[in-house]
């Protein structure tokens, strides 16, 4: 089991590279890393990646969602998804030319156009004041509270304001998701990368009329039923996971940790699951993290643990000094778990 940090554009750089390396972090996970361009992402371009993250003695473990305008005809159903795809498998097959073994990835209208407006930020409800993220299905828009059926009939804004989309039912999200599956998994096996998807975060059922598949656990299995190709593969997210409603989170993950296809974890606890949650501290939320951990490490789980996100805390570096807090927990569990 490897300690990780995932990297947006903004923050990768040799002297975050460098603080990262020095705070014990072994692989880095790069975050949507390069502009739209022409539609693909280049192995050179990988290439450059690997190169710097070496250079400070860390290995590229994945790489994290396609730039939204590489695919939102696929996850949305359009003319052009084709074309599109044409151009996801080439990334692909150029990430595995590069050595990177993982592509993360959110199939959702949020992998194209962001998340909720409800799931807030910047509220003072952590500890000692910190600004967390929150999500309470009572803080719905008010069409919702007037329309018990808000989550079935309204259309959405569409990315960058071009237009509205109209209602997903479940089973054709999930033909969507199938068309993209058939053709994206026999290109990630031959190229030796593993597909790892994302839940569907917040885990409710519809955003804004659209089926979000991988919302619940039972969408999870469903996925990787699909196909038992060593690329079907999960980012197993497991703050997401553990704000499920009614879920044992201990139990979902001794079970997708025991199927080997989970790609990596995003490792950070939450306080409370649906209809109402925050993204706590990694030592503060209600799952007991090193009997989670404990668990991975049980069924033989080598992959990399990232603190996904935390709270943002009062300090001149606050992303610098709220991560280095959650790896330094998560170091020090992986060294008590050791020794046991």
């Amino acid at each position: 089991m490897k300690l990780g940090i995932a990297m947006k554009p903004a923050m990768w750089s040799d002297a975050h590279l460098r603080l990262v390396r020095q705070l014990g972090c072994e692989s880095v996970i790069a975050w949507v890393p390069f502009d739209e361009g022409d539609g693909v992402w280049y192995e050179e371009q990988f290439r450059a990646l690997v190169r710097q993250a070496e250079q400070h003695g860390l290995a590229l473990e994945a790489i994290e969602n396609f730039h939204p305008a590489h695919w939102d005809h696929i996850v949305l159903g359009e003319p052009g998804k084709e074309e599109q795809m044409a151009c996801i498998c080439e990334t692909i097959r150029n990430a595995g030319k590069a050595g990177i073994r993982c592509f993360g990835y959110n199939f959702s209208v949020c992998g194209v156009q962001g998340y909720f407006t409800d799931y807030t930020s910047g509220n003072r409800d952590g500890r000692g004041l910190a600004a967390t993220k929150s999500f309470d299905e009572a803080k719905m828009p008010t069409e919702a509270q007037r329309n018990p059926d808000f989550w079935f009939n309204t259309r959405i804004e569409r990315r960058g304001n071009t237009g509205i989309q109209p209602p997903c039912s479940e089973e054709e999200f999930w033909e969507r998701y199938y068309w993209f599956l058939s053709r994206a998994l026999p290109v990630a096996e031959e190229a030796n990368v593993k597909l790892c998807a994302h839940p569907d975060d917040p885990p409710v059922p519809y955003l804004r009329g659209i089926y979000r598949p991988l919302h619940s656990p039972e969408g999870l299995r469903k996925l990787l039923a699909f196909s038992d190709s060593p690329s079907n593969c999960l980012e197993f997210c497991q703050g997401t996971v553990s704000t499920m409603r009614g879920v044992n989170i201990y139990e979902v993950i001794e079970e997708f940790a025991a199927s080997g296809r989970i790609g990596y974890v995003h490792f950070r606890n939450t306080g409370g699951t649906l209809p109402r949650y925050s993204e706590v501290f990694i030592d503060e939320g209600y799952v007991n993290m090193p009997r989670a951990l404990g668990i991975y490490r049980r069924h033989g789980f080598e992959g990399t643990v990232i603190p996904d996100h935390t709270p943002q805390v009062d300090a001149a570096m606050p992303w610098e000094t709220g991560m280095a807090y959650a790896l330094g927990y998560i170091r020090g569990l992986m060294q008590t778990n050791e020794s046991f």
